[in-house]
């Protein structure tokens, strides 16, 4: 039995069974349980996990034997890559387009696959479609298993691709960055790594401070637990058993805590479920639970695709949250739950209802949305303390929702407990358990599916620092908040791309923005190479213009982020904290990103940067 069967109606209609009329009511449910969360700390409660020195083992890469082979290189290049997820590959099969082979990719990682080389715990697979989250489909013709397929599926495509691009040709692994710094005389980045490597690039493109370090709650006693344990990014299956469809068989016989059930969690969980002798689920905020709508792909139906197609369907896909004329042929949860908004907001007002009419109906569908799924909890979860502690009582996009057919009916098993930290806080951690209210449970194993840093700055995450021109850092610079045109290029820092959320867009579907990111700065440097410029920066004027962008694109959402639990997107309620470019930072809608980026690509002028010759 899964979840599909179980429940107050077809789950695949998503139709929320009762309409909603004291929004009074809920208004003060939704702050209660934020205040229960908040702390005056913010994102600071979190331990770094750093590449050196404390915790620095959780941070241990379980997929590779031993240090790098080959000695220090010292090279000159066109383009150094850093990061080898989908960005860099991106990046190096578009290099090859506009003509240059002269790049490398650095990765400190043992492979390509980025956030699938790292992510491979059990039940894990993406939350958006495969068919739209997979780049390069119709050029490599591979088509996907399932509508969600597996972690394992993703980061062998991963493989495929760099070996089909030849990518291998140019990767350089197990190698961190540990310095950047600009030499004005021969207008080129010496990037220097922890191998002895010295690279003179011309360009160079990094997403080092995108969320790819982990970290550990702030919880006094983690170093001290004498039993095993791991964060999810780095699961160790030699401790475990199995892979990521599930088969923990070393875990029979073992009390497993897991800390966090956020999307990883959900994932996690039903397996620990399955094999361990005791689950403890420490949860401090539920995660909305969808359900999975997976299937097997239909490869007549994928195969009779028109050229283009996945480009239109990405397209189509995320401009649907925001507008109602647009047809996704997706129709999952993320679109049912968009389109149901939409038509309340036309509902009430029609095609040009007014800003109060947009704002009522969004927040008066959101709750209904929210008691159809609390109504969902109820129906399958048979212990109504544990149905209670799982309920969601925010508003839907305030964290990232969650899919699955199997989550809630973990929690049947008499087996797995669930303990909301919201009220019975963690104490501390000792030598063989955890404390909470008081008493303490003794665990084999504790995984810690606290997810990635985010209230910390750039240069903090990447690990290194960047020494600009005239001596500037980026360090510095970013202290207060990341600033650029159009989240690619920062003045000082010449021909350097910054990659990933840094004054760019937020989208559901990652991959998208990773391909329209990828195009505008394969423009920018193939008119840098044809016109044979030196450098290019942005002026102060259009970075100043664009960062007024950004902090009116924040002030927008700002009394809607102060309605939401803590989290990532709020920077755990700290909304001043310019650290976090999930707060500071982003442009929403992202399709009208990139459509700004795009035009401004056409008018072929280059506004807002300056280049030297």
């Amino acid at each position: 039995m899964n979840e599909r069967n179980v429940g107050i109606s077809d789950p695949h209609s998503f139709v929320p069974s009762r309409k909603v009329d004291r929004l009074d009511l809920f208004r003060e449910k939704y702050a209660a349980e934020r205040d229960k969360r908040l702390t005056k700390d913010g994102a600071d409660q979190f331990q770094a996990i750093d590449f050196i020195g404390k915790f620095s083992e959780f941070d241990a890469d379980p997929h590779v034997d031993g240090p790098r082979e080959s000695g220090p290189m010292s090279l000159d290049l066109d383009v150094l890559v850093v990061g080898a997820g989908f960005m860099g590959m991106t990046a190096g099969i578009e290099l090859e387009k506009i003509g240059i082979s002269n790049y490398k990719i650095l990765d400190v990682a043992g492979d390509f696959g980025g956030t699938w080389y790292w992510n491979r715990y059990p039940g894990v697979r993406c939350d958006v479609e495969s068919y739209i989250y997979l780049p390069y489909l119709e050029e490599t013709g591979y088509v996907p298993t399932e509508r969600y397929v597996r972690g394992s599926e993703i980061f062998a495509y991963c493989q495929s691709l760099a070996q089909k691009y030849g990518l291998y040709d140019h990767a350089l692994f197990q190698t961190r960055v540990t310095g950047m710094e600009w030499d004005e005389d021969a207008a080129r980045w010496i990037v220097r790594t922890d191998n002895g490597d010295e690279f003179r690039a011309r360009f160079v493109a990094t997403q080092s401070g995108l969320f790819m370090r982990p970290h550990l709650p702030g919880i006094p006693g983690i170093e001290t637990f004498a039993g095993h344990s791991f964060h999810t990014s780095r699961w160790d299956y030699k401790y475990t058993g199995g892979d990521d469809s599930g088969n923990l068989d070393r875990l029979r016989g073992k009390k497993v805590a897991i800390i966090g059930t956020g999307a990883t969690g959900l994932q996690v969980i039903p397996q620990l479920a399955e094999y361990a002798d005791e689950v403890v689920v420490y949860q401090r905020t539920p995660t909305q639970v969808m359900p999975r709508q997976n299937a097997q792909t239909d490869v007549d139906w994928f195969k009779s695709l028109e050229p283009g197609w996945q480009r239109e369907r990405r397209a189509a896909f995320d401009k649907c949250v925001q507008d109602r004329a647009t047809v996704s042929d997706v129709d999952d949860g993320w679109v049912k739950f968009a389109k149901y908004q939409m038509d309340a907001v036309y509902s009430a007002g029609g095609d040009n209802p007014t800003l109060e009419q947009y704002v009522d109906a969004l927040e008066r569908s959101d709750y209904e949305w929210n008691e159809m799924l609390r109504d969902r909890v109820d129906a399958v979860v048979e212990d109504k303390s544990k149905a209670e502690k799982l309920k969601t009582y925010y508003r839907t996009m305030c964290k990232r929702p969650g899919f699955s057919d199997e989550y809630l009916l973990a929690f049947n098993k008499d087996s797995v407990d669930i303990v909301d930290t919201a009220s019975t806080p963690i104490e501390r951690i000792t030598e063989t358990g955890i404390v909470a209210d008081g008493q303490e449970r003794e665990f084999d194993l504790i995984v810690y599916a606290t997810g990635f840093q985010g209230g910390r700055t750039w240069t903090d995450k990447a690990g290194y620092d960047v020494l600009g021109r005239n001596g500037n850092r980026l360090s510095k610079k970013f202290a207060d908040g990341i600033s650029t045109l159009h989240g690619f290029l920062s003045k000082d820092f010449p021909n350097l791309f910054l990659l990933g959320f840094t004054q760019t867009a937020t989208i559901t579907n990652i991959a998208h923005l990773i391909d329209e990111q990828a195009a505008h700065m394969m423009y920018v440097i193939d008119q840098c190479v044809s016109s044979g410029a030196r450098t290019i920066e942005p002026t102060a004027e259009a970075e100043e213009a664009w960062g007024k962008v950004m902090s009116d694109q924040t002030a927008t959402r700002t009394d809607w982020l102060l309605t939401c639990t803590p989290g990532l997107y709020n920077n755990e309620g700290k909304i001043a904290d310019a650290r976090n470019p999930l707060v500071s930072g982003v442009y929403v809608p992202g399709f009208q990103y990139f459509e700004l980026l795009e035009k401004w690509r056409g008018d072929g002028r280059l506004e807002g940067l300056v280049t030297s010759h």
